[in-house]
């Protein structure tokens, strides 16, 4: 008898108002706007732009060290492999070098070889200085005088031509027998 009153039932419970509910024409026409358009308000569109902005300079950044890594996983990669083969070929002609056969260097001994070569061609240019052949630096000096005087009529230093080669010609001569 009483257990029918202790049970409630949420769900069947409604009010009814008396007084209607009215909405102003600019609230109703503002929502019946946003639900007809697609677009986001300027506001959110321009937070929008600036989240993808940051996204994708932070992805750009990402990549360029990605890449950068690779670059320079590569290029020790590169230069492993050249050592080795440079090695590798070394070892190989090891045994032709007693025949007689030319060799093959790794860089390091190619790079000393080649400032020997440019000290020994310092030595040279040192030692054949005019310095020494007076007769031959002034007729070069003649030379040079007469050409820069005579800019439009370089035939008029004839005489200065000939005596130059005549110097330089005694000093071959006097150099072969040297040699002899």
């Amino acid at each position: 008898m009483g257990a029918s009153q202790s049970k409630s039932n949420a769900g069947d419970a409604v009010f009814r108002s008396e007084i209607p509910v009215q909405f102003s024409p600019d609230v109703v026409e503002q929502l019946s706007e946003r639900q007809a358009s697609a677009t986001p308000t300027p506001e959110r569109q321009s937070t929008l732009d600036e989240h993808i902005r940051s996204r994708i300079q932070s992805e750009v950044k990402q990549l360029r060290k990605a890449e950068e890594q690779v670059q320079h996983e590569i290029q020790l990669a590169l230069e492993k492999e050249n050592l080795d083969r440079e090695k590798a070929m070394a070892g190989e002609v090891s045994g032709e070098q007693e025949a007689g056969v030319g060799s093959v260097k790794s860089s390091a001994a190619l790079l000393g070889d080649l400032e020997e070569t440019r000290s020994k061609i310092d030595r040279f240019q040192s030692r054949k200085s005019l310095a020494d052949y007076p007769e031959l630096k002034a007729g070069q000096e003649a030379l040079v005088s007469c050409y820069k005087s005579h800019v439009t009529s370089s035939l008029e230093c004839w005489k200065e031509v000939a005596n130059f080669r005549n110097s330089v010609a005694q000093l071959e001569k006097d150099y072969f027998k040297t040699l002899q």
